[in-house]
């Protein structure tokens, strides 16, 4: 799993303890950010704002303190309308890679312009089972069907909701 691991035989964790980062500190708002009367780009750092907060949905940690997700691995261009989001497991087994890459995805889906094509993936070579999550998340079709299944959409929305 991303950032821990899917409950395994006899209900061990597959990554118990995980090692949990520094949190990034908040980004200061310039003034050309406030003024009204200036387009605001979308840039890596906005990009990484809305999903380092994202939940574990085994851990009580987020993504960033699972170091799942960096604003170094999110590459944007706002004029093409484009975001590229690499995440990495904790562990190259992960049986829930698939299931972050999800809350990821739906997670920009929900807070970006209809107009940004998304590519949510594995960063290269730190998952075992990198290829078929890969497919699965490049799917609209797959990503659609898993939305319609209630329970799989209460998980993503536990992973997206804030914690107290």
């Amino acid at each position: 799993m991303v950032g821990g691991g899917g409950v395994g035989s006899g209900g061990l964790l597959e990554n118990a303890n995980p090692l949990i980062y520094q949190r990034s500190g908040e980004r200061p708002v310039t003034a050309g950010e406030e003024d009204e009367q200036i387009p605001d780009s979308i840039d890596a750092r906005e990009i990484f704002d809305l999903i380092r907060s994202i939940n574990d949905p085994e851990h009580p940690l987020t993504l960033e303190e699972l170091n799942v997700v960096e604003q170094v691995r999110v590459q944007v261009s706002d004029p093409e309308s484009t975001v590229a989001v690499a995440f990495t497991p904790t562990i190259p087994h992960c049986s829930m890679a698939t299931l972050i890459g999800l809350s990821i995805k739906v997670k920009l889906l929900r807070s970006l312009p209809q107009r940004f094509k998304m590519d949510v993936h594995i960063t290269p070579g730190t998952h075992a089972s990198e290829h078929a999550v890969n497919k699965q998340l490049a799917d609209k079709e797959r990503v659609a069907a898993a939305l319609e299944n209630t329970h799989l959409l209460e998980v993503v929305n536990q992973c997206l909701s804030a914690r107290p």
